[in-house]
């Protein structure tokens, strides 16, 4: 009797003693088990804006002739000189691509009627991989409507964009920049057109395509304004 009493007591004991234990166990591993990381939410990104009639400088990177362009075509144009948000900040750095595509393309015709293409642009390419959608056409920095600062900022002056485009004459047969808006003279691509060419709007005695020669530089206008954050190279 006293012998079963015993092994009752033994068996009680020896449960009690595999309890505490295994509660021992899971209690080191409820200790030690790391807690999950708090993921941090990322910084917000501040963007900073670039106004509609702004004037970005740009060099052509392909040569343009209204005697093959066709509409739909692209092309690109990467960017002279930096460009800084309205309150300093540089957001658009030289050396950044900004795509253009051909609107409409006229070969030069008999009677004296030249070449012409149309332009648009349509994005922004960084250096770093960012891209950005634009709306920008065509414009001069011969016209007078923009100023620089020793920054190299850009900015166009408040006056009305007049539509432009490329235009064939000159004695050697380069581009013009011409005005279509009520017929008026547009402007030109400094030192592109040669002595004798007349007004734009005038009649040419030799009608010639518009060939706008790689390295040409000129202006992209900004018809709305962009919003970009700081640039930083990667």
């Amino acid at each position: 009797m006293r012998s079963r009493v015993y092994r009752n007591n033994y068996t009680t004991l020896l449960f009690f003693l595999l309890l505490t234990l295994v509660a021992s166990f899971v209690t080191i591993e409820a200790q030690t088990k790391k807690k999950p990381a708090i993921k941090k939410a990322p910084p917000k990104v501040r963007y900073y804006s670039v106004p509609a009639g702004e004037k970005v400088r740009v060099r052509l990177e392909t040569t343009l002739n209204s005697k093959n362009a066709h509409i739909g075509q692209t092309f690109r144009s990467k960017t002279v000189e930096p460009v800084y948000s309205s309150n300093g900040v540089e957001v658009i750095p030289q050396g950044s691509t900004i795509v253009g595509q051909i609107i409409n393309a006229q070969p030069a015709k008999k009677g004296g009627k030249p070449g012409t293409i149309d332009v648009s642009f349509t994005s922004l390419k960084l250096p770093n991989g960012r891209t950005a959608a634009i709306n920008g056409s065509l414009a001069s920095f011969e016209e007078g409507g923009t100023t620089g600062n020793e920054e190299g900022t850009v900015s166009g002056k408040k006056t009305k964009n007049r539509k432009l485009k490329f235009i064939g004459g000159g004695a050697a047969g380069g581009a013009v920049i011409g005005g279509l808006a009520g017929g008026g003279t547009g402007a030109l691509i400094g030192g592109v057109v040669g002595a004798g060419t007349g007004a734009i709007g005038g009649r040419l005695t030799k009608g010639k395509n518009a060939e706008v020669k790689e390295g040409t530089e000129f202006g992209v206008y900004l018809n709305r304004g962009i919003s970009l954050p700081e640039y930083k190279a990667n």
